[in-house]
């Protein structure tokens, strides 16, 4: 929405109270916007603690949610809660590594139970399998539009992410059979038009 310089004008005129009265309305109705403002005003805690202590959450869910594989909907229903933690601390924090790392960081976690993943029926996997693939693009792309500077970090992750998937048979003939390559798990071999092979991919019917 865009607004008018008549209506940034009423605005700019109400009172201290009124203005304070609007924004604390506003912040009830918004707990990310809340957060955020906290963060950036008063916060004492830094990006990097703040994506240090997201790190050891990520490491502590999975490792719980681990004991429930075999009910593959509990499973990736508390995968896709720890997901949602992560978008709220990029939100909050703005943090573009951070969108990344943690993200492959739980993928990685994931896939330190690769053992037990193998052993359940790969139909009861698929969706799980189609959900590590999708973040895994995700991630690659953006990646490609991340500051050089972080890019040898990235590669660690990816590095990690590689072995394991290439350890488990159904999940890397997931990857080749959507079309991913696996040459693109080091940052300086991600295509330049990354978002237009895969949007290329995702027109074929893959990645869904």
């Amino acid at each position: 929405m865009e607004y008018s310089k008549e209506f940034k004008t009423a605005l700019s005129q109400l009172s201290p109270v009124e203005k304070d009265r609007l924004i604390f309305r506003l912040l009830r109705k918004d707990e990310i916007l809340s957060k955020k403002l906290y963060f950036e005003l008063i916060d004492h805690e830094t990006v990097d603690l703040k994506r240090d202590a997201m790190e050891e959450l990520i490491k502590e869910k999975v490792e719980y949610a681990s004991k429930y594989i075999s009910n593959q909907k509990y499973f990736i229903g508390l995968i896709r809660k720890i997901s949602s933690q992560i978008t709220e601390h990029v939100k909050v924090t703005t943090d573009k590594f951070g969108d990344i790392s943690l993200n492959l960081l739980l993928i990685n976690e994931i896939l330190e139970s690769n053992e037990k993943l193998s052993r359940q029926r790969f139909n009861d996997m698929y969706k799980l399998y189609l959900y590590i693939i999708n973040k895994i693009v995700k991630a690659l792309a953006l990646t490609k539009k991340l500051d050089e500077d972080y890019w040898m970090e990235i590669d660690e992750y990816l590095s990690v992410a590689h072995d394991k998937i290439t350890n488990n048979i159904y999940l890397e003939k997931l990857f080749i059979n959507n079309g991913v390559d696996f040459n693109w798990f080091s940052v300086e071999r991600i295509p330049e038009h990354f978002d237009l092979i895969i949007k290329d991919i995702k027109n074929q019917g893959f990645l869904k």
